[in-house]
């Protein structure tokens, strides 16, 4: 609790003695800046979108592959919080040609998935949202790497899965978050 004093103004009365206030921040994210970004994990292999194929995987890029970019270079949007104790919310997302792509988590036969949606993500998103992810450090020492928590299940973070020769992008759910998994670690 902070001693800090806000000034507000009552604006109105409304339906049922409801006080109305103005200069107050609403609960809503606001998207603050965008970062652009590839993403790492562990192995060192970049976070690759084909929306074509619907999926998104770690592979080995060469140099030649990655000035070419389709896919790889991430937009991170970060948006403003009235609670910083829970991480910082960000969203992805990420042109491939000449279509924009947004992730999302969506369930599916009752697991929850990392999807990627043609379409732009909004300025601002009014309370809870499927494109929200916390952003926080994956260790106090590691101050590169980081983890991200889907905002709407707590445990559930963005993580990689060995499936054949790939490493596919899924959600993850830990049993403890002081757990130390390196399937979860990504880095700018």
């Amino acid at each position: 609790m902070s001693d800090e004093e806000i000034l507000v103004f009552a604006v109105k009365f409304g339906e049922n003695f409801c006080l109305y206030f103005e200069g107050l921040e609403c609960d809503a994210f606001c998207r603050e800046k965008v970062l652009h970004r590839v993403l790492r994990n562990v192995n060192s292999q970049l976070l690759v979108v084909r929306p074509d194929l619907n999926m998104a995987a770690f592979e080995d890029v060469t140099d030649e592959e990655l000035k070419s970019g389709n896919g790889m270079h991430f937009n991170i949007h970060y948006y403003k919080t009235t609670t910083p104790s829970t991480g910082m919310p960000v969203a992805f997302s990420i042109q491939v040609e000449d279509k924009s792509y947004y992730m999302c988590c969506e369930k599916e036969c009752g697991k929850m998935i990392v999807r990627f949606r043609e379409g732009e993500l909004p300025k601002e998103i009014p309370g809870e949202s499927n494109v929200i992810f916390f952003k926080k450090m994956f260790t106090s020492y590691s101050s590169r790497a980081f983890k991200f928590e889907y905002s709407l299940e707590q445990g559930m973070f963005l993580a990689f899965e060995k499936e054949g020769c790939l490493r596919k992008l899924i959600l993850k759910k830990l049993p403890r978050e002081d757990e130390v998994d390196e399937t979860i670690k990504i880095t700018f």
